[in-house]
């Protein structure tokens, strides 16, 4: 290869150019078939494991032996088109992607989907109907194992249309119609129990409860577990111990006064949102937690309950076991109890809003 000089104009030698590497393809049936000294049909019985097909061990070993040597990958489309079905599970969510402590139900779907041998699919919807119906068909089209299908919040959810196609299972969320499909949610009223069972371990009696206003299972099933907490204890249920406010920390916040008019030394709240209201308010009031007023939560956001002052104690939403349930549920490894969801205990996570209470 030659150049011009600058200089001279003269035609001078210059540096060879190195070329650029060839481009790597695929290994090929037709590859592996030589490199083992077979035929290409014979490469395709043994990597369709065929057991039926007459072909010697010693062949079959050379076989495995040349795919392992050249790193030969199957055509995963090919082998789709001939079972029916692929080593997919679809996961549609309609903001599960978007919302940090539920896309714990990802991470664990994901890692349960793995142990098995299956890769994941995700659609985030964003609660976007045409966007939803064409993930759900983009995944029949893949031939899925089967769809999970999640919403961010726990609550009631029509099943649609397109979803009845493919084997599938409801995750954080249950259709309305009783054994309609298969769903795994958080047990809300064991939740419930276990909150107030914190503060019943601490020695309180009188506990008040500020609940949603806002319909929910979490918002009846988490005074469900209040009521059978304190009638397990031999504490009578009292509904004047009982506020509504809206879940956030405006909603706490606004409840203060009112909880202090009940002589309370206990409040389990809705959730740790609220909780966090309930702090400014009580410290506005000149309360302390947990000597004048002991505080629990429900949901265990992180950024919330670890880094109030005091950190909250709270009882946390099991996303990630909502997701490695909701693969095992549709792989027939788990099952629901008689037709009804399948529900998935909320653990506790104690820290220094409960001290124990010495009644005077």
């Amino acid at each position: 290869m030659v150049s011009k000089e600058k200089s001279t104009g003269r035609l001078v030698p210059s540096a060879r150019v190195p070329r650029a590497p060839e481009r790597a393809h695929p290994v090929t049936l037709r590859e592996v078939a030589e490199a083992a000294g077979v035929s290409t049909a014979t490469v395709s019985l043994v990597i369709n494991k065929k057991k039926n097909a007459r072909i010697a061990e010693e062949t079959r070993q050379r076989v495995n032996d040349a795919i392992r040597r050249l790193g030969y990958r199957p055509n995963a489309m090919a082998q789709t088109l001939v079972s029916g079905t692929s080593k997919f599970i679809g996961l549609v969510a309609d903001g599960v992607a978007t919302t940090p402590f539920a896309g714990q139900i990802i991470h664990g779907a994901q890692d349960e989907a793995w142990k098995h041998g299956y890769a994941l699919l995700i659609a985030n919807t964003e609660g976007n109907r045409d966007l939803e119906k064409d993930a759900i068909g983009m995944m029949l089209e893949y031939k899925v194992r089967g769809i999970l299908y999640s919403t961010w919040f726990h609550r009631s959810t029509a099943v649609p249309e397109t979803l009845r196609e493919a084997d599938f299972v409801l995750v954080n969320c249950f259709s309305p119609e009783p054994g309609a499909a298969r769903a795994v949610v958080p047990d809300e009223e064991q939740g419930g129990r276990s909150a107030t069972e914190i503060l019943l371990r601490g020695g309180h009696r009188s506990i008040a409860f500020i609940n949603a206003t806002t319909p929910a299972p979490a918002r009846d099933g988490r005074l469900q577990g209040y009521k059978e907490a304190l009638k397990a204890a031999g504490i009578p249920f009292d509904p004047h111990l009982v506020l509504e406010a809206y879940p956030n920390q405006e909603g706490g916040y606004g409840a203060t006064e009112e909880l202090l008019k009940r002589d309370v030394t206990a409040v389990y709240c809705y959730n740790d949102r609220m909780a966090m209201g309930l702090y400014d308010g009580l410290r506005e009031a000149g309360r302390s937690i947990p000597d004048d007023i002991a505080v629990v939560g429900f949901d265990n956001q992180e950024v919330i309950a670890a880094h109030l002052r005091p950190p909250l104690s709270t009882v946390s939403l099991p996303h990630y076991e909502l997701g490695a349930a909701g693969v095992r549920l549709l792989l027939g490894l788990d099952e629901a109890p008689g037709g009804a969801a399948l529900k998935i205990a909320c653990p506790t996570v104690e820290r220094a809003s409960v001290a124990v209470h010495s009644p005077a």
